[in-house]
C-alpha cells in the first residue's frame, strides 16, 4: 500500500485528522513489523487552540518540532511516564498537529502483547485485548513508540503511515479529552473517530 507523503500532512488539522481514520500506522524494527488502523484522532490547531501547545505562539525545546514543518512525530510525555505519538501538519512554522488517541491491531498483536501485558495474546482476557491499543499512552507502549521517536520523519522507513481500507467509515465528531483547562476550546468537537470500533478510548 501506498506511504502517505509530505503533501497529505501539510494542510489543516482538523481535515488531516479525519483522513487519517482508517489508515495503517506501521512501526518496523528490523526483524519486528507492528500495524495498526488508526480509528482515533484529535485535531490541535496551533496559535488560536488553546489546548494546543503551541498556543499563542509558544516555543519551548519540547514543542520545537511542531514548527518545524509537515510529516514529522511529535511526541511527548504526560505524568512523566506515558507517551502521546501526534503527527505534525501544516506547512513550516505552523504548530499544528495531529494526536492519534486509538488504533486497532492489525499485525504483530502477538508483539503487542508482549510488550504491554508481558504475556502472549491467547492469555489475555477480553478487557485486556481490547485495551491493548485504546488510548493514546497505550498505543505507544504496544507499537514501542516512545520519546526517542519525536521529530521521526514519518515519511521515512521506520515509522510511517500507509493507505488502508478508508472504504464506508462512519465517523463521528466529538469532544476533545482530558483539556478542561482550556477555556472554550474544550467544547471544541474537533476529536474524530470511526463509529462503532471496539478500540475507541472513549465513546
Amino acid at each position: 500500500m501506498k506511504k502517505l507523503d509530505r503533501e497529505f500532512y501539510n494542510r489543516d488539522s482538523i481535515i488531516v485528522a479525519k483522513e487519517l481514520l482508517g489508515k495503517l500506522l506501521v512501526h518496523e524494527m528490523g526483524e519486528k513489523k507492528v500495524v495498526a488502523k488508526i480509528v482515533e484522532a484529535e485535531a490541535y490547531m496551533g496559535f488560536e487552540d488553546k489546548a494546543a501547545h503551541s498556543y499563542g505562539g509558544k516555543r519551548t525545546p519540547r514543542v520545537e518540532v511542531m514548527y518545524g514543518g509537515p510529516g514529522y512525530s511529535y511526541v511527548f510525555m504526560v505524568y512523566g511516564m506515558h507517551c502521546c505519538f501526534n503527527v505534525v501538519t501544516r506547512e513550516k512554522g505552523n504548530p499544528q498537529a495531529v494526536l492519534i488517541r486509538a488504533v486497532q491491531p492489525v499485525e504483530g498483536t502477538e508483539w503487542m502483547a508482549w510488550e504491554r501485558f508481558g504475556k502472549p495474546i491467547a492469555q489475555l482476557t477480553k478487557s485486556q485485548r481490547r485495551g491493548l491499543t485504546n488510548g493514546p499512552g497505550k498505543l505507544c507502549t504496544a507499537l514501542c513508540i516512545d520519546s526517542s521517536f519525536n521529530g521521526i520523519d514519518l515519511c521515512g522507513d521506520e515509522l510511517y503511515v500507509i493507505e488502508g481500507d478508508t472504504q464506508n467509515v462512519s465517523i463521528i465528531s466529538t469532544t476533545r479529552v482530558g483539556i478542561d483547562h482550556a477555556g472554550e476550546a474544550k467544547d471544541f468537537p474537533w476529536r474524530f473517530y470511526i463509529k462503532g470500533n471496539e478500540y475507541v478510548s472513549v465513546k
